[in-house]
């Protein structure tokens, strides 16, 4: 029997030294937030940085780049000056021919959708894009910002959720709700960002290993009573 492990993110990650600190905790992907009015934004010269470090000492993990409504011409251009990044995580209001157009250009590059859920009826257009994604995740709504609002999915709308891609559960993702999550909505992966923080880009490395390692417990914890 295979052994499911759920995949972790650490998204907002500011500096070379966190994202080495973070990436040896065994996490499977570190995100970089590319959009300007964020309080978690990185300049591209530091992104790459961080990147082409990541890719150096630890290169399986997956290298995220979040953008958001960004015109495809200079998302091109982005990703050809920056051979680290191989996810795309596009946070916006991104709609399907959009998610085409960067299949089409990018085909060594993971692309991954995120769609803020704020009703059950949000989740009903998240087929629609499967045949040009490669994984979707899952963020709340709200009104004031795209993403790292620390603000839940509402859990009702969450259980018995199947998608024809991989997919990845944001918002207020916290030790007090990892159980549940691995319980009884069973996501690909969790996606981690300001639970953690001391401050907006720089994380609490021991908070981060706690969230981590609860995580692989209830894992095991799965796997064991599945193999009973």
């Amino acid at each position: 029997m295979s052994i499911s492990k759920t995949q972790i993110k650490i998204c907002g990650i500011t500096s070379v030294d966190q994202a080495l600190e973070i990436a040896e905790l065994g996490v499977d992907a570190i995100g970089i937030i590319s959009v300007e009015e964020s309080p978690r934004y990185v300049l591209p010269k530091e992104k790459k940085e961080i990147f082409y470090t990541l890719s150096k000492f630890f290169p399986e993990i997956k290298r995220v780049s979040v953008v958001k409504n960004v015109p495809i011409n200079k998302i091109l251009e982005v990703i050809k000056n920056n051979k680290s990044e191989n996810v795309l995580q596009l946070h916006g209001d991104e709609d399907i021919s959009y998610c085409k157009k960067i299949k089409e250009n990018l085909k060594k590059i993971e692309l991954w959708k995120a769609f803020r859920i704020k009703q059950t009826k949000d989740l009903d257009k998240i087929s629609l894009y499967s045949n040009f994604i490669d994984a979707v995740l899952l963020d709340s709504w709200n009104k004031e910002t795209y993403g790292g609002s620390g603000i839940r999915i509402n859990q009702k709308y969450l259980e018995d959720l199947k998608f024809n891609n991989k997919w990845w559960l944001a918002g207020g993702i916290s030790i007090d709700w990892v159980k549940k999550i691995i319980e009884n909505i069973k996501p690909d992966g969790i996606d981690i960002s300001s639970s953690i923080e001391i401050y907006p880009g720089v994380k609490d490395i021991s908070k981060t290993k706690e969230l981590v390692d609860t995580i692989r417990k209830y894992d095991l914890q799965k796997n064991n009573l599945y193999k009973n």
